[in-house]
């Protein structure tokens, strides 16, 4: 390893970067060692590893598993599969840890590594741990890798069956209801399996792009983007068909859209989910993020259910959701995490199967072929913004969140009234028609904003004060 790598790419929920200038085979080498001294610290010695379909990833494998296996930690390779299939591996085969090689919903040219322990993925001060770790090896060593060439030293073990029956036995029998579904796998890696399991549950299932090309020559594999969805859309609309339902790279986010080709976003489906569970789990609790519409926390509540509002990112999610013993979380970003009849990490393909297995028992129940968008039809309507992302340098953006809240600790300061104030998670501050949020990505250099209202007027006059906010408080930091 010539240099020094990249301390930026030991980021909050995992290790990501540029593959061909960030994960270097020696640099990939290295940081299996010194995940291997940090698993040998915690008395394991074994872990599996997924990888999705770029094409990178087949490398990465290779390098990473040497590193492993120089470190004295068994390696089994799953193949190419979805994260959930990973996850799923922890609980089938019971390693010590696992890893799985994704770049997840981001541009070809990333990918990254997903790591875990026991059963959980780690993050925050867990992986610069790792960071430190590498950083000692390197230094009391001397030894910076040699990118070795050879194959490693593992052994095989093809998950996608295992995981594929675990999914199909999960549900009950609903082929008397037929369901026309349209699958966009986005060339990542749901590709090869949710279609498959899907017709194994008796859906009329038509397919786009589940042939896996790292290259994503279609659109990008991101499901909460909208221009993502057109091909979706279309072929909802134009086919005559029930749903339609897009993964993304590594399958652990789903986006949905309805008969009339409108998209079902995640606070949106935790609604739908929520009411089917709380028929058989009176009282049961939900945890969500900061970012999600007042109408959810308010629907769950509604129905009898615990609402908890907590912090943005998928490992803190799913944290809150152990610690509350919640059926279910959620987040905007598509993932969905199902402790309720399920292992409980977010698995989109299992939530699609949900999205179907709701939608058929509303239909025999009913008696009638009644719609997705007829479920949904008595959620409140709002307007609302998409995340707006502001750009802030790391060395500010937790400052401005400060200088916005303390502005909030004097709200008779404040040209709107407010009537709370949230800071779980930077601040989301309610006003009487709606609210607004500013935080700090945990990610990137960048300020995370959305707002929400009754009405167009009041979006427009909570989003230009808090804004503007923002503003004032970067000039007088900089």
């Amino acid at each position: 390893m010539n240099g020094p790598f990249n301390p930026e790419i030991f980021r909050e929920y995992d290790v990501r970067g540029i593959a061909d200038r960030d994960l270097i085979d020696p640099v990939v080498e290295m940081l299996g060692r010194a995940f291997g001294a940090y698993l040998r610290a915690k008395g394991l010695a074994s872990a599996t590893i997924g990888w999705d379909a770029r094409l990178s990833s087949p490398r990465l494998r290779d390098a990473l598993a040497r590193g492993l296996s120089a470190g004295g930690v068994e390696t089994i390779d799953l193949g190419m599969c979805p994260t959930p299939a990973l996850y799923f591996s922890l609980y089938n085969l019971s390693p010590g840890a696992g890893v799985m090689i994704t770049g997840s919903h981001n541009p070809a040219e990333f990918n990254g590594f997903k790591l875990c322990v026991g059963k959980e993925t780690i993050y925050g001060e867990e992986i610069q741990k790792l960071r430190r770790t590498m950083e000692d090896i390197i230094r009391t060593t001397g030894d910076r890798g040699q990118g070795g060439t050879g194959p490693p030293q593992t052994s095989r073990h093809a998950i996608l069956p295992d995981y594929m029956k675990e999914l199909k036995g999960r549900f009950p029998d609903y082929r008397d209801v037929p369901l026309k579904v349209v699958l966009d796998s986005g060339n990542g890696t749901a590709g090869p399996v949710a279609p498959v399991v899907l017709r194994a549950l008796g859906c009329e299932v038509i397919e786009l792009y589940s042939e896996p090309d790292g290259r994503f020559p279609n659109h990008h594999p991101d499901p909460t983007i909208p221009k993502n969805l057109t091909a979706l859309i279309d072929a909802v609309t134009g086919r005559g068909a029930d749903l339609g339902i897009a993964f993304d790279g590594d399958a652990d986010r789903i986006g949905v859209v309805d008969e009339r080709g409108a998209v079902l976003w995640g606070d949106q489906l935790m609604v739908l989910f929520s009411r089917d569970i709380l028929r058989e789990r009176k009282g049961a609790t939900f945890v969500s993020e900061v970012k999600c519409s007042q109408t959810m926390y308010d629907d769950i509540r509604a129905h009898g259910g615990n609402a908890i509002m907590w912090k943005t990112g998928h490992s803190l999610i799913k944290a809150k959701m152990k610690e509350s013993g919640a059926a279910l979380a959620g987040e905007m970003s598509g993932h969905i995490f199902f402790a309720d009849r399920y292992f409980g990490y977010d698995d989109a393909i299992y939530a699609a199967c949900r999205v179907v297995e709701l939608l058929r028992r509303a239909r025999r129940e009913s008696g009638t072929p009644i719609r997705l968008s007829a479920l949904s039809a008595d959620i409140p309507r709002t307007f609302s913004t998409p995340e707006i992302r502001f750009d802030c340098p790391d060395r500010l953006k937790f400052k401005v969140v400060d200088a916005v809240r303390n502005l909030y600790a004097r709200p008779e300061t404040v040209s709107l009234p407010v009537r709370e104030v949230i800071t779980v998670d930077g601040v989301r501050a309610v006003f009487q028609k709606g609210w607004g949020l500013i935080r700090a990505s945990n990610t990137q250099p960048v300020l995370v904003m959305r707002f929400e209202a009754a009405d167009e007027a009041s979006l427009l006059s909570i989003r230009s004060l808090m804004e503007e906010q923002v503003r004032r408080s970067i000039t007088s930091l900089s």
